[in-house]
């Protein structure tokens, strides 16, 4: 039972209140005595809920603390040894994420149990009900609740929290989001560690999002060993957005620096991904089978034929955006329009939107193939850019541009047109944005990211 003390002047008073289903129990009195209690029942666990906060509420803006931290208590936090856990609970929240009233039931058991997520949960639902000053008020609450019991709440994760190469986003009382990533060039940060420790840790048992930005500074940024600590974890039922590779090109490292490796084991055990972002080189993907996907990226100066294979025959039926770099030859690019002749058929992509197949070397190939693509008509938009269009692959695509004419928009920015083609395709294709080009030169022309 959480207790709250008073101590002021000849003021020496304790608060506690338990709260559980439809009624709670609060016992006062002077510290020392066993005081008064009383239970009070209401006609849901919602308005019992509503009461409990308000007079927490009360009793902190009459300067009662929590009895196991002072005002100038900056302690690491407390909070017991062990999570509770309820699969059962759980098991309802898995089942369907978005439905807070799980979430609530499931306070009201972890609070019978002492576990601080309970608390956390009811805050992070008040202000997600509340407006103005309120919500702030409960917002900066929360934040303090986590810091209070963090050795339960974040446990070895508090050490990545504290260098800031741990981020994380809560949502009622779970962890929802996290980035993990060195800092600076002169960290020792574990990445891999602490991703694995991430996936394993009873407070991201809902995680949706996970973000990986620099596995290194030191040498080549190398994401094998993040990817094997992800896999050795279990990986995640509740995963629905991944980005490995969340750094500044060239900033950070070269993107011909950056090796994704093999990748194919973790999307096995990422069932419910929905969003998948890679950046970087040396990628290699296996058979894609994500039928829960609707977007995927993969940004790299040399994609390998394997990788461009991979991505051609995936199955991935609900499929709404998919972006390809292709890359240069110079940096390990392969493969060419024939390669990727499944996507054009738009085999196995009924519900694909948008189509980027950018950053290539086999730009004005791609012009006279498109307009015949089977997969063209159901497309809204369609983005070529940063490839080698020349003024040749505008005019093909000018010759057929009825067939380009049902897009939203076609993107041929940072191609290699001159005035001539940037002149050219508007004319003919008015929602096709043109932008900024590139220099060209007929003897070297080049993807736009290559190293």
């Amino acid at each position: 039972m959480p207790r709250y003390e008073f101590k002021e002047g000849s003021s020496s008073k304790f608060w506690e209140i338990n709260l559980s289903g439809s009624s709670f129990t609060a016992r006062w009195g002077r510290i020392g005595t066993d005081g008064q209690e009383k239970t009070q029942t209401f006609g849901s666990p919602a308005e019992a809920q509503k009461e409990h906060d308000k007079l927490v509420r009360e009793k902190e803006k009459k300067g009662y603390v929590l009895a196991d931290k002072s005002d100038d208590d900056d302690s690491e936090g407390g909070g017991g040894e062990e999570p509770a856990s309820n699969p059962e609970l759980e098991a309802a929240i898995l089942k369907d994420p978005d439905n807070v009233d799980a979430y609530l039931v499931y306070s009201d058991w972890l609070q019978g149990q002492g576990d601080p997520r309970g608390e956390l949960i009811a805050i992070q639902h008040a202000a997600s009900q509340a407006s103005g000053t309120e919500a702030s008020d409960l917002k900066r609450k929360a934040t303090a609740h986590i810091k209070k019991y963090q050795t339960l709440l974040l446990g070895e994760l508090a050490a990545g929290v504290k260098s800031e190469e741990l981020s994380l986003e809560w949502h009622l009382g779970f962890i929802r989001s996290a980035r993990v990533g060195q800092k600076e060039y002169d960290s020792d940060f574990n990445v891999p560690e602490m991703a694995g420790a991430l996936l394993k840790h009873p407070s991201a048992r809902f995680i949706r999002g996970l973000t990986i930005g620099m596995a290194s500074f030191d040498g080549e940024n190398e994401y094998g060993e993040t990817v094997q600590a992800l896999v050795e974890a279990g990986g995640s039922k509740t995963i629905q957005e991944l980005f490995i590779g969340d750094f500044e090109y060239p900033d950070d490292t070269e993107i011909s620096w950056t090796h994704l490796t093999d990748i194919s084991a973790l999307l096995k055990v990422l069932p419910d991904l929905r969003k998948l972002r890679l950046r970087g080189g040396e990628l290699e993907l296996g058979a894609i089978d994500l039928p829960e996907l609707r977007e995927f990226t993969v940004e790299t100066g040399g994609l390998p034929l394997a990788a461009v294979k991979s991505i051609a025959n995936a199955k991935w039926p609900k499929l709404e955006r998919l972006e390809v770099w292709f890359g240069s030859d110079n940096y390990g690019a392969e493969g060419g329009v024939e390669d990727i002749q499944p996507i054009l058929d738009g085999k196995g992509l009924p519900n694909l939107k948008q189509l980027g197949l950018r950053n290539s070397e086999f730009t004005d190939a791609l012009a006279q193939a498109l307009p015949t693509a089977k997969v063209l008509p159901q497309l809204e938009t369609l983005d070529i850019s940063m490839g080698t269009l020349s003024d040749e692959g505008a005019r093909a695509l000018a010759d057929k541009a009825a067939a380009f004419a049902h897009l939203k928009q076609l993107d041929v920015t940072e191609n290699t047109l001159t005035d001539e083609g940037q002149s050219l395709l508007p004319k003919a294709i008015p929602h096709a944005n043109v932008g900024n080009q590139r220099d060209y030169e007929e003897e070297y022309r080049y993807s736009a990211v290559g190293e």
